[in-house]
This record gives C-alpha cells, sequence and structure tokens, in this order.
C-alpha cells in the first residue's frame, strides 16, 4: 500500500497514544463506544468520568482542546436536533426559564447530546493520532472486509487528486472574471461539477487499466504488517476498561 498522507484531521506527534499500534486504538475506541451508548442517561456522573477519561487521552497525547473544539465542530447538527427535542417533544411538560418543554425531549435531547459528544470525541482523538493510512491498515489487521478496506484506501488515496482538480478549476474560472455570488451562477457551478465527475470517472479508469497491467489481482501488497505487544493492548485497554468499570458501578 502507498505513502502515508498527511491530513488536516491528524495531528503528528511521538506521544505514547501515537506510538501505540492502531488496531489496538481502533478496538479501544469501538469499545468506549459501546460503553458509552450502553450508560443509562441518568448516570450524569457517569458521562462526567467519561469525558474526564477522554481529557486525559487528549493530555497524554499532547491534542490542544482547540484543535479538539475545531474538528468537533461535524457535530452540529446532533446539537440542534437534541436542542429542539425538548421544544417540539410530546408528553409531560415542564416549564424552564418560562419555557414549556417536554420532559421526555429534554431526556432524550440530553442522551443524544451526551453520548454523540463523547462519540465524536473518541473518533477525534483516534483520528489525531493515528494516520489516515494506518487506521486502514489497523481496520485490516482486525479482519474488516478487505474489499471495504480496498475502497477506504483508494478513496482517501485519490482524494486529494479531486480536490486539486477542484481547485484547478476554481483557478481557472477566477482567472476568466468568475466568482460565485448568488443562486444565479448555479449552473456554472453545476456544469463545473459535471466536468470533474467525468474527469475523476476517466481518470479512475485510467488508473486501474495501469494497476490490472501491473498484475493487480484484487489485493493491495502490504509491504509493513503491524504487531502488538500485550503491553500495548493493554494500554489501549485503559479507556475503554475503566469506562466499563464506571458502567458497571453505576448499574449496580
Amino acid at each position: 500500500m502507498g505513502g502515508s498522507h498527511h491530513h488536516r484531521i491528524h495531528r503528528p506527534g511521538d506521544s505514547p497514544v501515537h506510538r501505540l499500534p492502531p488496531h489496538c486504538k481502533l478496538a479501544a475506541a469501538a469499545a468506549f463506544a459501546v460503553v458509552v451508548v450502553a450508560t443509562p442517561r441518568e448516570l450524569f456522573w457517569a458521562f462526567a468520568v467519561y469525558a474526564a477519561l477522554l481529557a486525559g487521552v487528549a493530555v497524554a497525547a499532547k491534542v490542544p482542546p482547540g484543535f479538539m473544539a475545531r474538528r468537533m465542530v461535524v457535530e452540529i447538527p446532533f446539537v440542534l436536533f437534541a436542542v429542539a427535542l425538548p421544544v417540539i417533544g410530546i408528553g409531560e411538560r415542564v416549564h424552564v426559564a418560562g419555557l414549556s418543554l417536554s420532559l421526555a425531549g429534554l431526556w432524550a435531547g440530553w442522551n443524544i447530546l451526551a453520548k454523540a459528544t463523547l462519540g465524536v470525541a473518541a473518533s477525534v482523538l483516534l483520528a489525531a493520532t493515528t494516520e489516515p493510512r494506518d487506521l486502514l491498515l489497523g481496520a485490516r489487521r482486525l479482519r474488516m472486509p478487505a474489499l471495504l478496506v480496498q475502497i477506504a484506501m483508494f478513496m482517501l488515496r485519490y482524494m486529494d487528486v479531486i480536490l486539486d482538480e477542484m481547485r484547478r478549476m476554481r483557478v481557472a474560472r477566477e482567472s476568466r472574471g468568475f466568482v460565485a455570488r448568488d443562486l444565479r451562477h448555479a449552473p456554472v457551478l453545476a456544469r463545473s461539477a459535471g466536468a470533474l465527475f467525468i474527469r475523476s470517472y476517466e481518470r479512475g479508469e485510467r488508473v486501474h487499466l495501469a494497476m490490472l497491467s501491473r498484475g493487480y489481482t484484487g489485493s493491495m501488497p502490504v509491504i509493513r504488517e503491524m504487531t502488538a505487544s500485550a503491553r500495548q493492548w493493554l494500554m489501549a485497554a485503559l479507556l475503554p476498561g475503566v469506562a466499563l468499570a464506571v458502567l458497571v458501578l453505576g448499574v449496580l
């Protein structure tokens, strides 16, 4: 598989979290997400402990709070939906600051907001401390379907190529005096999107033919096999393990 790519969501470093094998971190993040989802929404203190655990991982990985906050804007649609639930919800109503809110909506909104925020934060930390290519190699190591891993690998590899093509098309439009300002310019942008699709499709065909001519048989060679020691697995298991202990204490 090809060389590594540096993406803005990844933050290079040499912390203990960065040095963990990617398949260990993937398994730990998935297990942590399962524990968070399984936590009853009434256990407010448990969610606070989970947040503290993630903050500890961020400190160990030397990931600044500002970096985390900027990458978590992807959660905004979930936040808006969670905020709207108490207003549009039905059933018993309670009055908060002069507003009539649905009690069931408040619980549902809190449940979505807390669990989604923790899940997104864990995903951001995983991506910040692991190269995208290594994440896919880790998924392959965890026996994810090889076809899905290859599709994701090709998408990662050629995303930069397509983005660069978009940039060149934008520069060409602007060099001819075109700047999109309102809906009247939508037809031009639509034609550009169509041209980009055709160019990307044709390039993909050429790449596929080139791969076949070089002996591609449906699987990419792996240059470096990833292994993990028992100590590394234990370190990765600390986050979901402590979270599971918190959940058990809260339920009992």
